[in-house]
């Protein structure tokens, strides 16, 4: 075979530390542009980001000479940076430790895209946490009576 094809879908997720609620209204704007603009310098391809107040979705379409957790700390180091370089929060600014990288297939791109699109929306009927949970319990990575 001459040429090889490639494409592995992720949504990835992490939240600040403690889940603190820090990241509002003109702040997560600017944050979400800046992850963009960095992961396109980085050759990470974001198709879709949506910067809530105590975590972040992104869906990436994964490049094949990069590991999840290269990208993941990529993109958590220079966003946490950023946010402090900027003093976008009142307080050294810091993500928690780990994150969830769920794989998809491509029929399911529209709607990965439509729920990360929707965060502000699903988060008026549940929390992260329950959200987190639900996520765990559909790609088997926890208990179903937790």
């Amino acid at each position: 075979m001459i040429h090889s094809y490639l494409q592995v879908w992720l949504h990835i997720v992490w939240r600040t530390h403690d889940s603190e609620r820090l990241l509002y209204n003109e702040k997560a704007i600017q944050i979400r542009q800046h992850i963009i603009d960095y992961a396109q310098k980085s050759n990470i391809h974001i198709e879709s980001i949506n910067v809530q107040p105590e975590h972040i979705h992104t869906l990436i379409n994964f490049p094949s000479d990069k590991m999840i957790k290269d990208v993941v700390k990529t993109l958590k180091g220079e966003s946490s940076h950023y946010i402090n370089a900027n003093n976008l929060c009142p307080k050294a600014f810091s993500w928690a430790r780990g994150y969830g990288a769920f794989s998809l297939g491509h029929s399911q791109l529209d709607t990965v895209k439509n729920y990360i699109s929707n965060q502000s929306e699903h988060h008026k009927r549940r929390s992260f946490t329950e959200e987190w949970n639900i996520i765990l319990k559909r790609y088997g990575l926890q208990d179903e009576n937790r």
